[in-house]
């Protein structure tokens, strides 16, 4: 066997030199670019930017360009109108009768719409507007259409419920008449538009509705508005000014169903009731039938929104005759208790004038004149009377010209020029025949006598609102006497006559108050053929009449059922001028009316 080799012992290593120092580097030094390299340099990166900018250039011009236009519609401001809230109008009493209450303006953009005809179907029966109406409103590119305006919040909630891309409203304002009805030929009503259709609301309506602002807004690209945007911006609406009118509603309320009962009762076409106080000679109250509730005017004929009782002129037929004996006695020509010999026809001018009713040469009284409504005898009593002097009188108690109570179509009737005003006129002018008034004028006469023969213009509006709430009432017209004390009070008493036996005014009694009044049965002039035909029925008067405080008119045209004032307007009358008396906390009278002879002793 092989032995191994014993390993030889290692010897240590010797150590190593240390290595020499390295010799100090140079100094780098810096070479400098050629100038011209750089500016070439400089020159290709600007070509190449210009290039990168010309290409984009042309994309958008050209390739791309109705894309982008489109995205670009998309995008801008839009300005809106921003509705001034509407004046109210107030009863004497502050009880509103028109109103206006939140609602809202449905808005769409047309340009989310892709089906129209599915949305009309589904809008129709919501919004009450017919499908295609619908579908031509939803259709085209207009960003901001109306498509309806004043639904109420319940509405626009059921088109939110649809979740129909698009719309949008805009917080708007409804106008409510909260008494419905009441004075609605008053009232009137405004339009979809919101401008002002009959009644206040449109002779009214610049004063009513102030000034509307605007909205400016930007819009996003899906069209929907950037809140914060600086360029939003609104200019606030002015609101308008509200109206407080002297009618009372409830007095107006009764006035109208009093009216509307007697109107069916007598078979009339229709007619007319007025209030009005005797000191201020405001009108409490104004209606007239058929009317209208202006919170659906739908349905109903435009001749009934308006007030017959401002816009319709009638021969007025006897009641017109205390005007005449007041200025007959007012010149000093007669007085209640003077003696006329009345026959019960008369010839003048070639016509014959006829008392209603047939009787021989009666020895009357200008009171019993009055109290059996004779035509003859006033005649005979007012052709004392030069006729200019009568003219003058007709006019002084407002007769020929329009109130200006500020309702729309206000008539003043007809009175003949002082220059047609002949012998022949004057007579049949006398009981009320060639002439033509409205009821307002009618009750302001009444009035004048009432009020101890002094007139101021008739009012309908007592004060305007601010937006502030605060009133500034509306000034009267200077107050003018047209005949005198003595002349009023000698005039009611031969009007209480009329209330009194052998009177034709006993239906028209007011339990526990004095009445001045007078019947009136007038032939109605038929405009087809310009000839007399038909009737209007009236009653009219004033009570308490030892302290007059209210004036009631009522009149019937064209009543079926009879013709008599006294029977088919007198009971109208007693039961509004009750209703007036109580609600105006008038005490009954206290004393007994006092009794005039009617034919000569």
């Amino acid at each position: 066997m092989r032995q191994p080799r014993p390993k030889a012992a290692k010897q240590p290593k010797p150590p190593r030199a240390p290595k020499p120092p390295k010799p100090p580097k140079k100094p780098r030094t810096v070479r400098l670019a050629d100038p011209r390299k750089r500016l070439r340099a400089s020159l290709v990166g600007v070509c190449v930017v210009l290039s990168l900018f010309g290409g984009r250039l042309i994309q958008l011009q050209g390739i791309d360009a109705s894309s982008y236009a489109a995205v670009a519609g998309r995008i801008g401001l839009e300005t809106v109108p921003v509705r001034a809230e509407r004046g109210e109008i107030l009863d004497r009493n502050g009880e509103a009768l028109a109103t206006t209450v939140e609602a809202y303006d449905v808005v769409i953009d047309q340009t989310q719409v892709d089906n129209p005809a599915a949305y009309a179907l589904q809008l129709e029966g919501i919004l009450g507007i017919d499908a295609a109406t619908l579908q031509e409103t939803l259709t085209g590119d207009d960003r901001y259409v109306y498509v309806a305006k004043g639904v109420t919040g319940a509405v626009w909630r059921q088109v939110q419920a649809l979740e129909l891309p698009g719309f949008t409203a805009e917080t708007a304002a409804a106008r409510d008449y909260p008494g419905g009805g009441v004075a609605g030929n008053v009232v009137g009503v405004l339009g979809a538009d919101g401008v002002g259709l009959t009644g206040l609301e449109q002779a009214m309506d610049e004063t009513l509705s102030g000034a509307d602002g605007e909205a400016t807004y930007q819009f996003s690209p899906s069209g929907l508005r950037i809140p914060n945007s600086s360029s939003n911006h609104v200019q606030q609406p002015v609101p308008g000014t509200g109206l407080r009118l002297t009618l009372d509603r409830d007095v107006q309320w009764q006035a109208e169903q009093v009216l509307a009962d007697a109107v069916e009762t007598a078979g009339a076409a229709d007619g007319v009731a007025v209030v009005m106080d005797v000191e201020t000679q405001e009108i409490v109250a104004l209606a007239a039938t058929p009317t209208f509730d202006p919170n659906e005017p739908g349905g109903t004929e435009a001749a009934d929104r308006g007030s017959a009782a401002v816009e319709d002129a009638y021969e007025p037929g006897s009641v017109f005759k205390p005007i005449t004996v007041s200025a007959v006695v007012d010149e000093g020509l007669a007085d209640g208790s003077t003696v006329f010999s009345v026959p019960d026809s008369l010839r003048r001018g070639g016509e014959t004038i006829n008392d209603y009713y047939g009787h021989g040469e009666d020895q009357m009284t200008l009171a019993g004149v009055i109290a059996k409504s004779s035509n003859v005898g006033t005649v005979l009593a007012a052709e004392q009377l030069e006729k200019d002097v009568y003219h003058d009188y007709l006019e002084a108690f407002g007769f020929g010209a329009a109130p200006d109570l500020g309702l729309p179509g206000e008539t003043g009737g007809h009175l003949p020029a002082d220059d047609a005003f002949s012998d022949l006129t004057r007579d049949n002018v006398a009981f009320g025949q060639g002439i033509s008034v409205s009821a307002v004028q009618m009750a302001s006469a009444y009035a004048t006598i009432a009020n101890g023969g002094v007139r101021l213009e008739p009012s309908l509006v007592a004060a305007t609102i601010g937006a502030d709430g605060k009133e500034t009432p509306v000034e009267p017209a200077a107050p003018e006497r047209v005949i005198s004390e003595e002349t009023a009070a000698e005039v009611t008493t031969m009007m209480e006559a009329v209330m009194g036996e052998g009177g034709t005014g006993r239906p028209a009694q007011v339990d526990g108050y004095r009445v001045a009044g007078k019947t009136g049965t007038a032939q109605r002039v038929d405009p087809e053929c310009g000839c007399y035909a038909d009737y209007n029925s009236s009653f009219m008067g004033f009570a308490p009449a030892d302290d007059p405080k209210y004036v009631v008119v009522v009149s019937l045209f064209d009543p079926q059922n009879g013709n008599s004032g006294s029977a088919l307007a007198g009971p109208a009358f007693a039961e509004i001028m009750r209703f007036a008396l109580e609600q105006g906390g008038v005490a009954p009278s206290g004393t007994e009316a006092p009794q005039v002879p009617l034919f000569a002793e």
